[in-house]
C-alpha cells in the first residue's frame, strides 16, 4: 500500500524547521558572543561565563578544547615543514601517511584520497568528480545531482545547491540549475497516521525513483546524502530507509556520495555512519572530527572505478585540472594523523558505544516533558522536537520562535546546544563522560522547563 502524507502537514512541518541561521539585526545591536578559551567539553566567554558545549562547536570538537598534544604536533610540524603543496607531482610525508590511514580504515574498499580544507570543499570536489566521471565514460549528460530537503552539504556554491535548505538559497541565485531535492526522511514529523517506519521508508524510496524517472535516468549523475542528517536536526533514518534508497540508485546507475562530514570518526558508534547503516557509496566525504576541529582539513575518498575514469580522462586532457592551495597542508595532515592516533589509543569507538546508549536513555526520558513531541538518536547524536501539540504533531507557529527561546534558556543555564528551527540537537565532544552527560541533561531539562514557562505565559 502506498501512503501519502497530507501536503499541509509537510509544508507546515518543514516551514517550522527553516528559521534564519543568523539574526543579523540582533547581533548588530548586541554584538557577538566572544568565546575566549576552552578546556575539556567546556568553553568560557570573555565575560567569564562557562558553558558545557553539547554541540562540540559545529559538530567537530570531538576531543574537546585546548588539546595540548595536538598543539605540540602542529608546532613541531610548522618547525619542520610549515607548508608545501600537492601540485605538479609533489606531496609531503604527513599527507601520504594520512591518505594511507584513511584508506585502511575506510568502511569499504576505496582507491584514492583527495584533500581539501573544509567539508564544503570536499562536497564540491565530489560533485565535480561526478561530472568528470560521467564525461569519462561517455555519458556527459548525467550531470544532475539529487540531494534531500533539509539536507546540508556546505556553504560553497555547488555544495549548498545540493543542500535542501531554502533559507540558504534565498537571494543568492541558488540552487544552480541541475540540482534537485527528494523527500526529507523525518519520520516523526512527516509520516501519515498509521504508517510504519518501513512503509514511510518505502514511500520515500518511491519518491526518489519517481524523481529520477521524471528527470530521466540518463541525466541523473549522483545522489548525495548524510547517513544521519546533521543540520536537518540530527535526523536518524527510518528503518529500512537506506536499503531501499540504495536499491533505487543501483537500478538507475546513479553514483552515491556519502557525506560523512558529521558522522565520520565515531559519532554514530562506528568509525563511519556508512558502517552503522550498511552504506556502499562510490565516494565518501569527511572533515570535522578528522582533526577534532583543530585544523581545517577535509578529504574525499573515491573508489577504484571513479579513479580509473579520472585517470583515463586526465590522460586524454593532458592533466587533472583540480586542486587547492592548502590541500594536504602538512600541518593539517599531521594534526589529523595524531587525532586518529588518539582515537585508537583511547578506544574512542568503545567509549562512544558505552556512553552513547547512556545519552540516548537519558534523552528518551525527556519525551514526557510537555514541550517534547519526540526524541531520537544514535551514538552521540540526539535530537528532540518541540511541539505545540504532541497528540496531533502540531508545531508552534514560526513567528513564536520557540526554538530560539529554548536556545536562550539553555545559554542561561550554561549549556550550548544546536537549535534548528524548533528542534534541539545534541552532538557533544566524543570524550564526554557519563557524569558530564548527567550535567548536560540536567541543564537541558531545566532549560525546557524555563521555555515551557515562557511559552505558557505567551
Amino acid at each position: 500500500m502506498t501512503y501519502a502524507a497530507p501536503n499541509s502537514l509537510q509544508a507546515r512541518d518543514i516551514a517550522s524547521l527553516i528559521h534564519p541561521q543568523t539574526d543579523l539585526l540582533r547581533h548588530r545591536e548586541q554584538g557577538p558572543e566572544v568565546i575566549a578559551r576552552g578546556a575539556g567539553i567546556s568553553v568560557t566567554d570573555d565575560a567569564g561565563h562557562d558553558f558545557l558545549d553539547a554541540a562540540a562547536g559545529l559538530w567537530c570538537a570531538s576531543l574537546g578544547y585546548a588539546n595540548e598534544r595536538l598543539a605540540r604536533v602542529a608546532y613541531e610540524q610548522m618547525r619542520r615543514l610549515g607548508y608545501y603543496h600537492l601540485y605538479r607531482g609533489t606531496t609531503n610525508e604527513t599527507s601520504v601517511a594520512l591518505a594511507e590511514k584513511l584508506l585502511r580504515i575506510a568502511p569499504l574498499p576505496m582507491s584514492k584520497v583527495l584533500f581539501q580544507c573544509s567539508g564544503s570543499e570536499a562536497n564540491d570536489t565530489a560533485i565535480k568528480l561526478v561530472w568528470y566521471y560521467h564525461a569519462a565514460i561517455g555519458k556527459p549528460e548525467k550531470r544532475k545531482i539529487i540531494g534531500r530537503r533539509m539536507g546540508y552539504h556546505g556553504s560553497t556554491s555547488a555544495a549548498i545547491s545540493a543542500s535542501g535548505k531554502p533559507d540558504m538559497h534565498a537571494d543568492f541565485g541558488l540552487p544552480f540549475p541541475g540540482f534537485r531535492h527528494t523527500e526529507f526522511p523525518h519520520y516523526y514529523r512527516l509520516h501519515s497516521e498509521g504508517e510504519t517506519e518501513e512503509q514511510f521508508a518505502s514511500r520515500l524510496a518511491e519518491a526518489l525513483e519517481a524523481l529520477i524517472l521524471a528527470e530521466g535516468p540518463e541525466t541523473v549523475g549522483a545522489f548525495i546524502a548524510e547517513p544521519v542528517m546533521g543540520a536537518g536536526g540530527g535526523i536518524v533514518p527510518p528503518r529500512t530507509y537506506w536499503e531501499k534508497m540504495q536499491a533505487v540508485l543501483r537500478r538507475h546507475a546513479v553514483l552515491f556520495i556519502a557525506d560523512e562530514v558529521i558522522c565520520g570518526f565515531g559519532r554514530t558508534g562506528n568509525m563511519w555512519g556508512s558502517e552503522t547503516y550498511d552504506l556502499a557509496p562510490d565516494m565518501i566525504t569527511c572533515a570535522k572530527a578528522l582533526s577534532a576541529g583543530m585544523q581545517p582539513i577535509s578529504a574525499v575518498l573515491i573508489n577504484e572505478r571513479v579513479y580509473q575514469a579520472m585517470l583515463e580522462e586526465s590522460r586524454k586532457l593532458g592533466s587533472f585540472a583540480h586542486g587547492f592551495t592548502y590541500a594536504g597542508h602538512p600541518v593539517t595532515t599531521a594534526v589529523a594523523l595524531e587525532t586518529l592516533a588518539i582515537y585508537d589509543e583511547m578506544d574512542m569507538l568503545g567509549h562512544v558505544r558505552r556512553v552513547g546508549p547512556y545519552l540516548q536513555t537519558l534523552m528518551s526520558r525527556l519525551a514526557a516533558h510537555p514541550l517534547v513531541g519526540d526524541v531520537r538518536g544514535v551514538g552521540l547524536i540526539a535530537g528532540l522536537e518541540l511541539m505545540a501539540d504532541k497528540a496531533s504533531r502540531a508545531p508552534f507557529p514560526v513567528e513564536q520562535k520557540v526554538g530560539r527561546i529554548a536556545d536562550q534558556a539553555a545559554r542561561r543555564r550554561g549549556l550550548i546546544v544546536r537549535v534548528i528551527g524548533d528542534r534541539i540537537a545534541l552532538s557533544p565532544p566524543l570524550i564526554i563522560t557519563e557524569a558530564e552527560i548527567d550535567d548536560v541533561l540536567a541543564r537541558l531539562g531545566q532549560a525546557l522547563d524555563d521555555t515551557w514557562a515562557e511559552v505558557r505565559r505567551d
